[in-house]
């Protein structure tokens, strides 16, 4: 009864750390200055209820557990992009996606800007090394859509190039899905306030401010040629072997659920069977005696 009862208390403060993190993850959207704290309740004045966003998210994260082991069971290789403007809410999902799943079989690619040898390599080269094997799944934060994105808007590619990359890449992802390789693409679409809205909350959050960059701010001077960008790339690049699918992003909370959710219906995933664990006995050897260790090894125990 005593080891029932410890048991219990473990597992209640098991559980009562885990939603700790969820705290913790949610802090981040919530320490805002108090003024901006008001303008952001007013133009959302219909958030998700904290108690329904964590019951649906950890539900979710469950059925992702499971598609997830049934992609390494089955061999399935699986490809997510994720695209959209700066502030979209990309990270946001792709961090809960990934929150409980295992590194080794799902894995997030987030590629630097290409470096000079790779801007004289086959536009795609750099990106095929990071796609999966078998039994792995791979979320791309920002993918090979860059070019049709930020570098034709900056003009870092030239209009020839970028031409060339509406015509190679509905083959190219073909490519992909005939070789077996499951191909899901989403855009994420916020409107112009809330982009103006995260952006100043990340000027006056200390903790967001490293996610402000200056191509950031280029992207709210070039609004309208981004969404020029957008709605050429979705026109000329949605293929029936791999469609976009566009995530409302201005409530983060309902979009992460309705992304995760959708993520979920795309893969024919079902339970797989897993051997029973046993915890086996531990080994006593009475002739052995454990060292002490020196003080100076152990973090000091400030908490």
């Amino acid at each position: 009864m005593e080891f029932e009862q410890g048991a219990q208390d473990w597992l209640e403060a098991e559980l009562a750390d885990t939603l700790d993190e969820e705290w913790e993850i949610e802090l981040e959207d919530s320490v805002l200055s108090e003024e901006i704290k008001k303008i952001y309740k007013k133009h959302h004045p219909e958030t998700l209820p904290r108690n329904i966003y964590f019951r649906e998210l950890l539900r979710l994260q469950t059925e992702l557990i499971k598609m997830q082991d049934w992609v390494q069971h089955t061999g399935q290789k699986v490809v997510v992009l994720f695209e959209g403007r700066d502030s979209a809410g990309k990270g946001g999902v792709i961090k809960r996606i990934t929150q409980r799943l295992d590194p080794r079989i799902v894995r997030t690619v987030a590629l630097p800007a290409p470096s000079d040898r790779e801007k004289t390599q086959w536009f795609f080269q750099r990106y095929v090394p990071h796609l999966p094997a078998a039994g792995e799944i791979v979320l791309f934060d920002r993918s090979w859509y860059n070019r049709s994105g930020v570098e034709s808007v900056m003009n870092f590619a030239s209009e020839k190039e970028v031409d060339d990359f509406y015509r190679d890449v509905p083959e190219f992802e073909r490519m992909l899905t005939r070789s077996g390789i499951k191909v899901v693409k989403y855009w994420f679409s916020i409107s112009d306030e809330e982009q103006q809205m995260r952006f100043l909350i990340r000027i006056h959050d200390p903790l967001k401010q490293w996610k402000l960059s200056p191509m950031d701010l280029q992207s709210r001077i070039r609004w309208e040629d981004y969404t020029k960008a957008k709605e050429e790339t979705l026109a000329r690049t949605n293929i029936p072997e791999a469609p976009w699918y566009i995530v409302e992003g201005n409530d983060k909370k309902r979009a992460r659920l309705n992304c995760i959710s959708h993520l979920l219906s795309q893969i024919e995933y079902h339970e797989v069977p897993h051997e029973e664990v046993e915890l086996p006995e531990r080994v006593y050897n009475r002739d052995y005696e454990r060292n002490i260790l020196p003080p100076e090894l152990y973090v000091p125990q400030k908490y």
